[in-house]
């Protein structure tokens, strides 16, 4: 069993290669790795990610088919849904690291402070539900100096909503806050940069 510690730089080591051209995926990627992985998984790491094409999380940590068990969804939102995966994985396969992972320029977080700013009565309700679940977190700021920076404000929006996500997590499942309690699992922040390629992740305690 990896240790959250030791997932969490394994991450940073494959998005230092990811980052750098030094890719090594794809040897994990060979059919022998698919049939050895055939009858049984065992992820590293749960990635609870945003839908978005250009953040996959197996491609921008340099991992292969089978080390993460990655969740994703427009705006790395947390429904029930989401809550019941990570439970799944942390429980059935013991992972230790739950990484929430939002990037740079998000789109469903850039089209909640549009609704909240400008708000539009004909949105499909499955796309209100999203927004839904990001303006607690984002809210706030349109009534601060940022909301005159439209960069700075959706930077900061970003920031404040995978920080939701991860209290999300940690709150709302009875399993997970044990897990957690117990130090048994490690839920963490980390943005992706679209213009780098860098991951930066968020300290465990905020």
């Amino acid at each position: 069993m990896i240790t959250a510690g030791s997932a969490l730089d394994r991450l940073k080591a494959g998005n230092r290669r990811f980052v750098d051209g030094n890719l090594n995926s794809e040897s994990l990627a060979s059919p022998a790795r698919r049939n050895t992985l055939a009858g049984a998984q065992k992820p590293f790491a749960i990635i609870l990610g945003c839908s978005d094409s250009r953040v996959p999380g197996e491609l921008i940590f340099d991992q292969g088919l089978g080390d993460l068990f990655v969740i994703r969804v427009a705006g790395n939102i947390v429904a029930p849904s989401q809550i019941g995966s990570v439970e799944y994985a942390a429980e059935k396969f013991g992972c230790q690291l739950v990484v929430v992972l939002g990037h740079s320029k998000c789109g469903a977080v850039s089209a909640t402070l549009e609704q909240l700013q400008h708000p539009e009565e004909t949105r499909s309700k499955n796309l209100r539900s999203i927004v839904d679940r990001i303006s607690p977190s984002v809210g706030g700021l349109l009534e601060s100096d940022l909301k005159d920076t439209p960069g700075a404000l959706l930077e900061a929006a970003v920031q404040a909503n995978i920080r939701a996500a991860v209290v999300q997590l940690r709150q709302g499942s009875d399993i997970l806050k044990q897990l957690v309690d117990s130090r048994e699992l490690l839920i963490v922040g980390a943005e992706y940069s679209l213009e780098t390629g860098v991951v930066e992740f968020f300290s465990p305690s905020s």
